[in-house]
């Protein structure tokens, strides 16, 4: 099985080395592989901050359906401290 032709699905690892490769060469490459592809993907931080915030909105999304009450006074909250932080800055930049 050449490492060309593995199939990885959004569920599947790519930085898994698959069972099965009996031929050492075959298994090296494999490893090799896998371990770029670890390397390439700790070492591409916008798309790990995308996936962080998309988990993010889920949760918040699923937060705001079960408690939609909460969710606004959250949303609210979260205003209020950003716009005093911003005019905090605001301020400090003005002196």
């Amino acid at each position: 099985m050449s490492t060309e032709t593995l199939r990885y699905t959004s569920q599947t690892p790519r930085t898994v080395v698959p069972s099965g490769i009996t031929d050492p060469v075959e298994r090296a490459r494999a490893e090799l592989a896998a371990a770029l592809a670890a390397i390439e993907y700790k070492a591409n931080l916008p798309a790990r901050a995308s996936e962080k915030i998309e988990a993010g909105a889920v949760k918040a999304r699923a937060f705001a359906r079960r408690q939609p009450v909460a969710a606004i006074a959250a949303a609210a909250g979260v205003a209020v401290a950003v716009g005093t932080a911003m005019w905090g800055i605001a301020r400090l930049i003005a002196r």
